[in-house]
């Protein structure tokens, strides 16, 4: 803790009082929002790892199909027969909200010029390379959502981070620099406070005494 530099007024003490509410509210909010975020990254991260293994387990069929293909077909044939793609993927990406994070949703389009996947005549080719084919036109939307998964998680992850740097700074900084100013300049009124009421009675004593004296020094003519 440490305390402020500022005038010890009353002013003073209301402004940090005002700041230390202010302060302490928005401790609260962060707190809670820090909570719902922390509860929100969890969810994310496990529909992250189902993602995956399920992205992980589409691209291991297709390239054990792809495998397959390539040792029944030679290499020249498989190279004809995957020069000229048939299908197109067009990513749209929007936004949504989640806790004043704005996270990527993706929506992929798929266009087939000649109305399937295979780029290729079936007359010349296997059905290895068919199911290979198919196998990765199947990997592709497990893919798509756990790369928004995963950015999602990122996205969520670095403003937990900056949420709870904001926590510590207020609570471990601001909140209790507050409170030591704020209970030095208490001190510091009261103290002042007790100067002056002691300075109060002196000043009091001394009228006393110097009419006491007047008083008799009247007396002391009279009796004269």
């Amino acid at each position: 803790m440490a305390r402020l530099n500022v005038n010890p007024t009353r002013m003073e003490m209301s402004r940090l009082k005002q700041l230390l509410k202010t302060a302490t509210r928005g401790h609260k909010l962060l707190k809670d929002k820090l909570d719902e975020l922390m509860k929100q990254f969890l969810n994310i991260v496990r529909e992250n790892k189902r993602l995956r293994e399920e992205a992980e387990a589409a691209l291991e069929n297709a390239y054990k199909d792809f495998i397959i293909a390539r040792a029944v077909l030679s290499e020249s044939v498989l190279g004809e027969s995957l020069m000229i793609p048939q299908q197109s993927v067009a990513v749209k990406v929007t936004k949504k909200n989640i806790m004043s994070v704005n996270v990527p949703v993706f929506d992929f389009q798929t266009e087939e010029s000649s109305g399937d996947i295979y780029p290729y005549g079936l007359a010349f080719s296997s059905g290895e390379l068919d199911s290979a084919m198919l196998s990765f036109s199947n990997a592709m939307e497990p893919l798509l959502r756990l790369a928004e998964s995963e950015k999602t998680a990122q996205l969520l992850a670095q403003e937990i981070e900056r949420t709870r740097r904001r926590v510590n700074a207020l609570e471990n900084v601001m909140i209790p620099n507050y409170q030591e100013t704020i209970k030095y300049i208490t001190m510091k009124l009261e103290e002042n406070e007790r100067a002056g009421t002691t300075r109060l009675m002196k000043v009091k004593d001394m009228v006393l005494k110097k009419a006491l004296e007047e008083k008799k020094k009247r007396e002391a003519e009279i009796v004269s």
